[in-house]
């Protein structure tokens, strides 16, 4: 096997919103970074401008994303998620605050006997993402 990718396709009333996406997500962490984005253009299938395909890094880890406005009979759902080891306090309450707006949270951030600090929260986009304070003396 060469390699494996997280694919984030943007459906439904996301659809469109990939790029939006991308560029919140590199914000909020650090060693992050768009790579590359291409774009429909005028004569395709999908409306012009909406992400063909794109690649970023989130702390140097690789993702690919695309919009789809097909009428797909799927979303993102919670049983899959990103999973996050924040090195900080500041880290993991700020991801976890930028996040969430306009999204849900699943398990706001406490201590939940196995994490000091744990939070999972579905992005406004439908991403879900699990954040853990790692611990540092383990």
């Amino acid at each position: 096997m060469k390699s494996i990718t997280t694919s984030l396709m943007f459906v439904g009333a996301q659809a469109g919103k990939a790029e939006e996406a991308i560029k919140l997500y590199t914000s909020v962490f650090a060693n992050s970074k768009i790579i590359d984005i291409q774009h429909h253009e005028t004569r395709e299938h999908e409306p012009a401008g909406t992400v063909k395909v794109a690649w970023f890094t989130i702390n140097e880890t690789t993702f690919m994303a695309m919009d789809s406005h097909f009428d797909h009979q799927f979303s993102f759902t919670p049983s899959i998620s990103l999973y996050v080891e924040c090195e900080s306090e500041r880290e993991i309450e700020e991801a976890f605050r930028t996040l969430a707006e306009g999204g849900t949270d699943l398990m706001p951030l406490a201590n939940y006997g196995f994490s000091e600090k744990f939070g999972w929260l579905n992005d406004k986009y439908g991403v879900s993402w699990q954040l853990n304070l790692s611990n540092q003396h383990g």
